[in-house]
Formats: C-alpha cells, structure tokens, sequence
C-alpha cells in the first residue's frame, strides 16, 4: 500500500482536473464514457481521474515522432510516478488530482509502474514470440488499469482483484484483435507468434513496414478467432467478480465489459478478419446491452440482501506483482472464494 496523504486541490481546481479528465474520456473513449456515466459521483470522478492519467502516459508515448524521443517520454513519465509516490507536488493540475487519487484510494505504484512496463515492451519493439509475453502485455497494458479500478471502488478483495485484472485483459485481447489493421500501420505486431505459425503465417513479423497482403487475411482471422475464444472465458471469469463490487459500480462495470465483448461479436459477424474495417458497437446496441446488465444485476440484489455474495472487505495481503498471480487460475463461475 502507498504511504502517500492526499492533499486535497481547492474545490475549483478539483472541478477543472475532473471536466479535463472527462473531456479526456469522453475523445478516447466512448464505452467507458458511456459506463462511467453509472458510477456513483464520487467514484466517476476518481475513475476519469485515473482513466485520464492513463491516456495521457499513452498518448506520450504514442505521439513520440520516434523511439528515441519515445523513450525520453517514456522516461519522463517514470520520474514522474516516482515522483508522485515520494509525495512530490506537481504543477500539473491533472498530476495533482491523480496523486490525490492514489493517496485516497490507497493504490499500489507497482499497478502504474507495470502499466508503465507495459508501454515500455511497445517503444522496445517486443516481439510476442510466445504466449506467456502476449499475456504479460496484457496484464500490463489493461490489467493493471482493472487493479487499479477496484482501489478507486472500494473493493480490494483479493478475489475481485484477480477478476478485475481478468477482465482488464480481456478488453485488451478484444482491442488487440480489433485493431490489428491500425496496429500494423504503425509498425506493430501483437498477435503471437505461436498462433501465427499455427496458420501459417509464423514470418509475418518480418514484413512489418510493408502492406498487408490480401492472402494474409484469412489466417489473420483465424488467429482472432482464438484470440477472441481466449477473451471470452476470461470476461465470464471477470463477470462473476461484479459480485465483489458495490451495486452501482457492479453495473457500471457490467455495462463496459458487455460493450467490449460486442467488439467481438462484431468481429465474429464480419468473419473475425479486422482487416476489413473497424469492429465497433452502435448506439443502439449500446442501450440494449446496458438495460440487460441491469436487469442482471437487479436480479442480483436477493443474493446482496441475504448476503449470499462475495465478501468486499479490504484485503491486507501483497498487491497482485503480475500476470501469474492471475492466470491460470480460472475458477469456475459458479465458485465462491473463501474467506
């Protein structure tokens, strides 16, 4: 846990972090945006807070003209975190309201620092050449952000981290099987190795720089198919821990992960090839997916009242250190955690 105390911004300024880190939300993304919105008040800002932070790490990263000038932001972004977790104050009034954050919600730097990681393995060139660096880029890249979340709602079981940190990489497969177009356009490769050679297409990482080629398309889609296979069983994993979470967060987050899995069923109904134009979920899907998670978690609320659900006190043992402290231990949907 972080020994940091919050030093609370004057209101107006916490006013201003929390409309810029919503603008932020509200440009980068618009499932989250649209779940954030079921948050309670005092949870949504703090969850934009952190959602801004993370995409302004990325964005600093990615926006870099070249490795080199990646790695200096990539740096600069280090000495910052640490930084913060030393109780430094930043000018930054966006730094400020997420030091705030971490201090309140008590949130370990060895989630940010992976984040961090994560970005690191993208300006180092990481070749997945197995499925073990595939699955730590996820953790990293989105599970981390799921760690995180649950410090921000209140629900640091180490159960609901687990499946946090599950569901986390779960939207990050679906992201990377969506956009595997975009990513290649931009030099990078993040379908693994061993299930591109399972289909014939193990050089495909050598061609990085030159166009697609049509007759990659099918085996492309056939790596997203599994991809996508692999996603599945760690939302439904992620989605028993909704029971770990406050109501309204249970239905916020219910609603972000039912909007990530449709990605893929959008890929699914264009024959699971990302090559031909961006998966992505319509307003009215939207609504329809959102008034069935909660009707979900209505039905829910007897097993709440009785006490039937997972407990949701603070657990005091070590924050989760990586991927392996989260797979492959896939329990069974129907299986309560002790304790």
């Amino acid at each position: 846990m972080t020994s940091l105390q919050p030093v609370a911004l004057k209101a107006a300024a916490s006013r201003q972090a929390v409309a810029a880190a919503t603008a932020v939300i509200v440009q980068h993304s618009r499932s989250f945006s649209w779940a954030s919105k079921l948050l309670p008040p005092a949870h949504r800002s703090d969850a934009v807070v952190l959602y801004a932070w993370c995409r302004r790490a990325d964005d600093a990263v990615d926006d870099a003209p070249d490795a080199a000038s990646a790695r200096l932001a990539l740096d600069r972004l280090q000495e910052e975190l640490d930084d913060l977790y030393a109780g430094k104050l930043s000018d930054d009034i966006q730094l400020r309201a997420f030091s705030e954050v971490v201090a309140r919600t008590a949130i370990p730097k060895v989630y940010p620092q992976e984040l961090l990681e994560g970005m690191r393995m993208d300006v180092d060139g990481t070749h997945y050449a197995d499925h073990a660096t595939f699955l730590r880029y996820c953790f990293r890249a989105a599970g981390t952000v799921g760690l995180m979340m649950c410090h921000v709602l209140g629900a640091t079981h180490q159960a609901a981290l687990r499946r946090a940190a599950q569901l986390g990489m779960a939207m990050q497969i679906t992201n990377i099987c969506r956009d595997v177009a975009e990513d290649w356009q931009r030099d990078r490769l993040y379908l693994p190795q061993p299930l591109l050679a399972r289909h014939h297409l193990a050089g495909l990482h050598a061609q990085l720089g030159q166009p697609l080629t049509a007759d990659a398309a099918p085996p492309i889609a056939a790596v997203v198919k599994e991809l996508l296979c692999e996603a599945e069983a760690l939302y439904r994993s992620g989605q028993w821990g909704l029971r770990l979470l406050p109501w309204r967060a249970a239905v916020a987050i219910g609603v972000a992960q039912a909007l990530y899995a449709d990605i893929g069923r959008s890929l699914q109904a264009q024959g699971f090839d990302p090559l031909r134009g961006r998966a992505h979920t319509t307003a009215w899907r939207k609504l329809v997916l959102s008034a069935k998670v909660v009707a979900q978690q209505l039905l829910d609320l007897p097993r709440r009242w009785t006490g039937l659900g997972c407990p949701r006190q603070l657990y005091h043992g070590p924050a989760i250190q990586g991927v392996a402290d989260i797979l492959p231990q896939l329990e069974p949907a129907g299986e309560l955690p002790s304790g």
